[in-house]
């Protein structure tokens, strides 16, 4: 890969998840105090990102793989989201925030499977390169949320209580009008599929992928990816209130420390794969889940906060070795027609059907350890998904066989 291409990617995947994180990590905040709404509303809202997860691969399967280059609707579909963010800051009330925020997570998650394809596209051995460009993802995440809390201290006791977490928005509308522009100048990503045939229905909406499921292996390894997307939900929904809540200052810039983390064990993927193959990789990312978790569920703000450093640092672990050695296993598992949808399909699974049933858990396990005198019972919250982490990982290492990951040229 020349070094000008390795250069466009990373600027893309930077912004890419400085946009997600720009916003995302404090949305549970903003909600309940700038826009007053409910623990229901919030799971609501925060399950827009599952419903877009669940379209985005009919999405992918139409356009990207089918008829039009994955670059150019890359851009179009921030060029949107920057649109959507804007009125998103200007909601005055959830009724008026809904909509948007529906119609942006719509078209934001498809993006996550086309910078992916856009990268793979590029490469000749994934599992070798992928991680140095997605590590710039990472640094998007950290450098948003630094910027939050150090910068312009909108999640500060007076920032929350004068209403700043609105400048979130803003901040991220103008991140994906660039990243927009930028997208028309990336790489070439031409679609996959043969020219001169009709395509099936199942081509036209993306779902050739799911020819993947054929495979007991992988069959396993999808069934797994919706299963442990449940506790990574209450992650997203809950550490933000959670944190805020026992008195954490700066805790949106605390909170990555997690993508922090990141960077490390994203680099050493090749290594752990390579070592250790894919199998003992997505273990170590799932016992991750259900270790930080508990420490979630014991630590304090005061003299046990160690813990919740820890728990926040165990997301590389927890991300990098299950989710993105996730997507690195589908990209070597999948046909070259439809590379796209492949990740789509992965897309669905965990940002899908995972956490839209994870948020809704969420929300009923965090009302079944609402007290009485209006405050949360932090340890119910978060030993739940803890346990639940821990029993898919079983279920996972008992019924899954190790593979080696194959280069892009080998198809299943």
């Amino acid at each position: 890969m020349e070094n000008s291409t390795r250069f466009q990617l990373s600027i893309m995947m930077f912004f890419e998840f400085f946009i997600w994180g720009g916003w995302f990590v404090t949305l549970g905040t903003f909600l309940g105090n700038n826009l007053e709404a409910t623990q229901t509303q919030i799971s609501t809202a925060f399950s827009t990102q599952s419903w877009g997860a669940i379209i985005a691969p009919f999405i992918i399967g139409l356009i990207a793989d089918r008829y039009f280059n994955a670059e150019k609707i890359l851009a179009i579909l921030h060029l949107i989201g920057a649109f959507l963010m804007y009125k998103m800051a200007y909601a005055e009330d959830f009724t008026t925030f809904y909509p948007y925020i529906l119609a942006y997570m719509i078209a934001y998650m498809p993006t996550l499977a086309l910078v992916n394809s856009v990268s793979f596209n590029q490469m000749k051995d994934p599992a070798k390169e992928f991680s140095f460009i997605r590590v710039f993802g990472t640094i998007g995440w950290i450098v948003s949320g630094v910027a939050i809390s150090y910068i312009f201290s909108w999640d500060s006791a007076e920032g929350i209580q004068e209403g700043m977490l609105r400048n979130t928005f803003l901040m991220t509308a103008a991140a994906s009008a660039f990243l927009g522009i930028f997208s028309f100048f990336l790489p070439s990503t031409p679609p996959k599929a043969k020219t001169g045939e009709k395509p099936s229905l199942t081509e036209v909406l993306g779902l050739d992928a799911l020819k993947l499921l054929k495979s007991k292996n992988f069959l396993i390894f999808f069934l797994s990816s919706i299963l442990i997307s449940i506790p990574l939900a209450f992650y997203y929904q809950h550490l933000s209130p959670f944190l805020t809540d026992i008195g954490v200052g700066n805790s949106t810039a605390k909170a990555a420390l997690g993508q922090a983390s990141e960077v490390l064990f994203m680099l050493l993927i090749p290594f752990f794969l390579k070592r250790y193959g894919i199998k003992m990789t997505l273990l170590m990312g799932m016992i991750a889940w259900a270790a930080r978790y508990l420490l979630f569920a014991y630590g304090n703000a005061d003299e046990l906060s160690f813990m919740l450093l820890i728990g926040i640092a165990l997301h590389g672990v927890c991300y990098d070795f299950f989710f993105v050695s996730g997507q690195i296993y589908t990209d070597s598992k999948a046909g070259e027609n439809f590379k796209s949808a492949a990740q789509g399909l992965i897309t669905l699974a965990t940002y899908g059907v995972g956490m839209l049933i994870g948020f809704y858990v969420a929300g009923l396990v965090s009302d079944a350890n609402m007290l009485s005198d209006g405050n949360q019972n932090w340890t119910g919250v978060w030993t739940f998904p803890a346990i639940f982490a821990f029993a898919v990982m079983v279920l996972f290492a008992i019924f899954f066989r190790n593979e080696k990951i194959e280069k892009k040229d080998i198809e299943i």
